[in-house]
């Protein structure tokens, strides 16, 4: 009996040999990944001492990393705020970017009348429409984030419009002839096929995301990263300059991650595009 019932049960003998591999080479990329970046600290650090370029040029890793003890640079809220603003901001065009392209793919008239529109919108130079935005709505982290927003929006709009219509013909005009909603054709048929596009169009967006806060505070702002470089500029502190474009970065690499992570968690690896 015990024999028999050992027989009845599926042993899948490849699923964790391969699954081991996958991690391993997982590991293995990212530890390629890390010593390269740590490679090139590193001579960065030996070519600035061994020339002994001065440190209002190029500072050493080092003097970058100790202009982080300077209280007066509020290092914490400055980096605090301008990740409120990439936040903010992509969260907004995320949002709003499915939803208007969920509207536009039910209907075609708005898609006549309002996507060439938001096309026009979209050539406008962002620096240009940063004075306008502050003059409506001064100063404030809310300003820098509707900059960020409209840096974001446009590259997910696209994106989600195109992969809401990859969907086969025949699929819809099944969900159709079963009487199926709106909803449920979005959420069974639509959402599954356009989530790869959706996600190319967010890692997109999350490189998007930094340059759109940084704009909205070397435009006008009174705290971030960014405004926190132009106060320090004037005193040629070159090592905090540089302290404050590594953390804009790791900002901007975090958001990334975690839209990566969320396309590995929801989209087959077949069918991750970019």
């Amino acid at each position: 009996m015990i024999a028999e019932a050992s027989t009845d049960i599926p042993v899948d003998t490849e699923a964790d040999p391969r699954a081991a591999a996958a991690a391993r080479a997982a590991r293995r990329r990212w530890g390629i990944i890390f010593l390269v970046h740590l490679a090139a600290v590193l001579l960065w650090e030996v070519l600035v001492r061994a020339a002994r370029v001065p440190a209002f040029i190029l500072p050493a890793p080092t003097d970058v990393l100790a202009s982080l003890s300077v209280s007066t640079h509020a290092w914490v809220s400055n980096t605090l705020v301008t990740a409120a603003e990439i936040g903010g901001g992509y969260a907004l065009a995320v949002v709003l970017g499915v939803g208007l392209a969920l509207l536009f793919s039910w209907s075609r008239a708005l898609t006549l009348l309002v996507f060439p529109l938001l096309v026009t919108l979209n050539m406008i130079p962002k620096v240009a429409l940063g004075p306008i935005v502050i003059v409506w709505m001064s100063y404030g982290i809310v300003t820098n984030m509707l900059i960020t927003f409209s840096l974001c929006f446009f590259p997910i709009l696209l994106t989600t419009v195109r992969g809401l219509q990859e969907v086969e013909p025949d699929l819809l005009d099944l969900v159709h002839s079963l009487k199926g909603s709106r909803w449920q054709v979005f959420r069974y048929i639509q959402l599954p096929g356009a989530l790869p596009y959706i996600f190319s169009g967010m890692k997109v967006a999350a490189i998007l995301a930094v340059a759109g806060a940084v704009v909205g505070e070397f435009v006008a702002s009174e705290r971030g990263l960014a405004y926190l470089m132009i106060q320090v500029q004037t005193s040629l502190d070159t090592a905090a300059m540089f302290m404050a474009v590594i953390l804009l970065t790791l900002l901007g690499l975090a958001l990334y991650l975690v839209v990566l992570a969320l396309e590995h968690r929801f989209v087959p690896r077949d069918a991750r595009k970019g």
